[in-house]
Parts: structure tokens; sequence; C-alpha cells
């Protein structure tokens, strides 16, 4: 597998940049466009392995897609009823929105499914959604009593639940909903906190009608009545915060860094990074752009300053859960205590986050250490170049890079193709930069 190596950055980082679409909404994209009725076409979509293997997964089930680059495709809608069972397994490779989405989708059709995925999915727990698809009617095979895949499937007449999370997650969310479109009543989840409200914007833009809140104290319970058809649209994908929050960090600490990320989700659910980066002092600007689809777009230009501690509570934590490896790179360089509180969701990723970035930014000389599922960082300390473990995670991957931006020496991170299941145009942006690397 390819590693790869860097040298601390000796100049400031400056300009404009764009990124891929954002991969959350890529995923629903091709998934509301195989269930509409009519055609949709969408510009700008993530062309990394995750969402290949969504739109693969709905190849195999009869759906017309023309692939005219990368990042455009046309969908051939076929309705809420249209699909058809695959001739064999539907691999979704290392990602876990196909696997758990495709899951609450496939509980209503009247065929059988099976779901795999490579052996860091087939890992990840999946009882926090199949045991919800059982209430629904659904009949559901794996290892564990369905815990892990890979998954048999076989769907029916579903009927319609109230389910309360125990722990605010848009995955388990987002499969309840969907197989709510095939249920008999109305469907409601209803979550201790708010978490990324992509597939209701997604619901409500492609035509179906949701409920929202509630006045007994559940403000973010969302509901659904079953039966609803959905229209076909067209729009181009926002730009990912997520994997801007990469070059956010890294121009907040390189010195005499300002850089411009353009054409940005501006979901509320989905920016907390932002408001971290304003709490840790950096100077950062934002504009409101144009809405793509059912998502607005912001730019944000983030600039280098002195940084102070952090606090990110478990409240936060929804709207920023993907980007705390970079955040906690951040806060190896901010004056004083930052700690990330009760982040257990970081241990069921595609890998162990909590170990993973305490483990290698110790090697590279950080204050860091865990207190059960919180991480504290004492900072600022000077980080040293060594080689660290991405342990095939793109998310921790492009966190070390970053690290090894501003690290004294040379930093080598072992096993960085995973970078192409979210963000296959990383390296291309570090040379834009004139940043220096060598794949090995």
């Amino acid at each position: 597998m390819k590693s790869v190596k860097i040298n601390q950055v000796r100049h400031s980082l400056t300009g404009t940049l764009s990124f891929p679409g954002d991969k959350s909404l890529s995923h629903r994209a091709i998934m509301f466009g195989a269930l509409a009725e009519g055609t949709s076409h969408f510009t700008n979509v993530l062309s990394g392995e995750d969402c290949v293997a969504t739109r693969k997964a709905f190849e195999a089930m009869g759906v017309r897609i023309e692939v005219k680059t990368p990042t455009e495709i046309i969908v051939h809608g076929v309705g809420l009823h249209g699909l058809k069972a695959s001739r064999q397994a539907i691999d979704c490779g290392n990602s876990g929105t196909s696997m758990r989405l495709l899951a609450g989708i496939l509980a209503g059709q009247a065929f059988e499914s099976v779901l795999t995925g490579d052996s860091s999915l087939s890992s990840r727990p999946m009882r926090r959604v199949t045991d919800w698809l059982k209430q629904m009617g659904a009949s559901i095979e794996g290892k564990e009593n369905g815990n892990f895949a890979p998954l048999k499937i076989r769907g029916g007449k579903l009927k319609a639940i109230g389910a309360d999370l125990p722990v605010a997650s848009a995955q388990v969310k987002s499969a309840i909903l969907l197989a709510g479109l095939y249920a008999d009543g109305v469907t409601s989840v209803n979550e201790p906190e708010k978490s990324r409200d992509h597939t209701e914007k997604f619901l409500e833009y492609f035509g179906a009608k949701i409920g929202k809140g509630e006045p007994q104290g559940r403000p973010f319970m969302v509901s659904i009545k079953g039966g609803q058809k959905i229209q076909a649209h067209s729009f181009e994908i926002a730009g990912d915060v997520s994997s801007a929050a990469f070059f956010m960090v890294a121009s907040a600490l390189v010195p005499k860094s300002k850089l411009t990320h353009q054409d940005i989700l501006g979901n509320p659910t989905r920016i907390g990074v932002v408001n971290i980066l304003g709490k840790a002092g950096a100077c950062l600007f934002t504009k409101l752009s144009d809405a793509k689809g059912p998502e607005t777009t912001m730019d944000f230009t983030v600039e280098n300053g002195p940084l102070k501690n952090f606090e990110i509570k478990k409240d936060e934590l929804p709207s920023l859960i993907d980007e705390v490896p970079i955040l906690c790179v951040l806060a190896t360089q901010a004056n004083g205590r930052s700690i990330i509180r009760d982040a257990a969701e970081l241990r069921v990723k595609e890998t162990d986050r909590i170990q993973s970035m305490v483990g290698q930014l110790s090697k590279m000389g950080a204050r860091i250490k865990a207190e059960g599922d919180s991480i504290l960082v004492e900072g600022p300390t000077p980080l040293q170049g060594t080689v660290v473990q991405s342990f095939k995670d793109h998310r921790t991957a492009m966190s070390l890079i970053v690290a090894g931006m501003i690290a004294e020496g040379e930093t080598r991170v072992e096993d960085v193709e995973c970078i192409d299941t979210s963000f296959p145009g990383f390296f291309e942006l570090l040379k834009k930069l004139g940043i220096h690397y060598q794949l090995c």
C-alpha cells in the first residue's frame, strides 16, 4: 500500500480552493434520483470510491445511470417500487453510509438482498440500524444477530414505528426515514441532539412531506408518512465541508497563510468545524453563496493567527463528527487544554479514531490522551516528524498529513490509498498550494 512522505511547509498557503462534491449529498443524490419518478441530472458528484459503491449498487438493481464524466451523472429513476433484485451480493466497499441507508431502502422491497463490504466495513456495527428495521417488519440476518455484514435482507410490507434514538445519528435516522417511505402509517425518529439533516432536506426537495418537531419537548423529532412518491430533480452538488476542513485547519496552522474555500456546503448541521475554528481564534470570514439544490453554500476564508484552547461538548459533536481528527491536530497548537467530550461515536468509524489520533499524534510529540470517550490535548506543542499509521482510515490519513506540514523533519504516513474513498483530489490540491510530498 502507498505511503506519503512530507516535510514541514516553509511558505504561506494562499489563494482560493474549490472542493469535490460533498460525500453525504452525493450518496443521497444517487439514491433519491434512483427512487424518483423521472430523470435527474447531477454535477460535481463526488467521484470517490464510497459514492461509486452507491452508484454501482443501484445499477445492480436495474437503475440506468449515465456517467458523463466522473463528476456528472444522469439517473433514470424507477420510482419507489421499480428496483429489481440484484443477481449477486451488493458490495458497499468501505462505505458505511451506503450500507446503512441501503438497508433502509431494501427493507421495503419485495425481494431478498445481500449487502457486503470490505473487512473494515464488515467489522462496523449495524444493529443500531437493523434492530429498528426489524421492528418495522423486515427480516435481516447477519453475524451476531444482524450486527455485522454480510447482511441478508428480506424486505416486504413494513409498519410504521416511533424510534427514540439513544445517540444522535444521521445514518440511523436516514435509514429509518427511507424505510418509512414504504411503511404503513407515520414513522417518526426522535434524537437527543440534532444530527445532520440532509435526508430531510432531500425528502422535501424531491416532493415528500415530512413533520418536524413536536410541542411535547421533542424538538429533534422528524416524521414521514409512508406511500409518498418523490419526483426527479437536477442540481450541482455543493463542495464538501469535511474535505475543506483539512485545508481550513492547515491555513490556521501554517504561518502567514490565508485560504478561501469556495462554494462549500453551508448547512448548519455540518459547519461545526467553522464554529470551532472561530472559538480557537482563527481569523475567519464567511460569505453566503448560492443555493445548490436542497442545500445552501458558503465561502469560508481562514487566516493564520494565534490559537487558543477550545472545548467541544457532546451536543456539538453531530455537526463535526468527521472533523474531530483534524481538530485534534489543531488542538496541539492551541494555547492551553482543549477537550473533546463524550466522543464515543468516533470508536465505530472506519477505525477507532480516538485510539488512532491519540496514539499517532503522541508518536509525533503531542501531549494528547484519552479519558474514557473524551480526548484531552495540551498545547501548544512542537510536533516531530516520524512514521505514523492511517489504519486505512481516510480522515486519519489526511489529518496526519496536515500534522506533517507543521512537524520538524520528515513525516511518513502509511496506507494513504484510503484517501480516495472521500477525497480523490486531495494530493492535487497539495500540489496547487506548492506543498511538496513524495508517494512511495
